[in-house]
């Protein structure tokens, strides 16, 4: 593994929660002494639902729901076993979703 690059991607709904688990994964990084690129942020997806406020009558009262969907991705250049051995270790926050490429 010596050549290769891992790629983290980190999604969350909630930007503070993530920005916390990037901090988690970067310090966790830091001592394994590996050359890191991040956390980078990518784009904010809005999905945004409307309802109708009453199914019978009204339909001109509407509300609008939105849910924002934060991303980031952190590379890290030529992982060894150790630092692969203290990702898996790590106790991320239950509303981030974590997906992990080999490049």
């Amino acid at each position: 593994m010596n050549s290769q690059t891992l790629r983290i991607g980190l999604k969350a709904y909630d930007s503070t929660v993530l920005d916390e688990s990037c901090n988690l994964i970067m310090n966790t990084l830091a001592n394994t002494n590996v050359k890191v690129v991040g956390p980078v942020p990518l784009p904010t997806k809005r999905r945004i639902y409307c309802v109708l406020r009453s199914p019978h009558v009204n339909k001109d009262a509407r509300e609008h729901f939105e849910i924002r969907t934060h991303k980031r991705i952190i590379d890290v250049i030529s992982p060894s076993e150790d630092t692969l051995r203290d990702l898996r270790n790590l106790d991320l926050a239950a509303g981030v979703e974590v997906e992990v490429k080999n490049s």
